[in-house]
């Protein structure tokens, strides 16, 4: 077994987890502390969406050259929950800054930084 963290899709995935889960500890820090949610969260919520978005349109292009994981249904179910979560936990925020409202986008970042790692160990 080769170890996925010494390619570029792999490297791609733990800079984009390690983002996610950064947002997901300071959506957690903001919740503890009973904080209304601050701009800069969501700012960082879509930053992280992004990352996430060019992480999968890489691991496409990787499919698309011929390099198939071994279970290419789960595989593709996480790449699509990898850009799907957080743009509807934030829909479903749109009218609450509420302290509640940072610990949905926790509980989100939380479930993408899981698949990010599902997604590497899938590769």
């Amino acid at each position: 077994m080769h170890d996925a963290t010494h390619t570029a899709l792999g490297q791609l995935t733990l800079v984009a987890t390690g983002y996610v889960g950064l947002v997901a500890v300071a959506a957690l820090v903001l919740t503890l502390r009973r904080r209304p949610r601050p701009a800069w969260l969501d700012q960082g919520v879509w930053i992280a969406e992004l990352l996430m978005a060019v992480r999968v349109v890489a691991g496409i292009g990787t499919m698309l050259k011929g390099e198939r994981p071994d279970e290419l249904s789960a595989h593709v179910g996480y790449l699509v929950a990898a850009v799907a979560v957080l743009p509807i936990a934030m829909q479903s925020l749109a009218n609450d800054r509420g302290p509640w409202s940072s610990g949905v986008i926790a509980v989100a970042a939380l479930a993408v930084a899981v698949v990010g790692v599902r997604l590497q160990m899938t590769l």
